[in-house]
């Protein structure tokens, strides 16, 4: 999952930092998502698929598919 999360920021063209003020928090807590250290929230993930308009199937790595039901 969390290389997933990676290359969808990256293909998105975002830092952490942005993102993590877009998600309204700091960059070194975004950064414990992306390294597994922490887990993402439900709420987090949520915002994600939103923001990447992909489904959270393929963020979990439980889908090859990108797109949203």
């Amino acid at each position: 999952m969390y290389p997933r999360i990676r290359d969808l920021r990256e293909d998105a063209d975002l830092s952490q930092t942005k993102l993590a003020q877009k998600l309204g928090m700091s960059q070194t807590g975004y950064s414990k998502y992306e390294t597994g250290e922490n887990d993402i929230p439900t709420a987090i993930l949520i915002r994600l698929s939103d923001l990447y308009n992909v489904s959270i199937d393929y963020m979990l790595g439980v889908s090859d598919c990108k797109a949203r039901k």
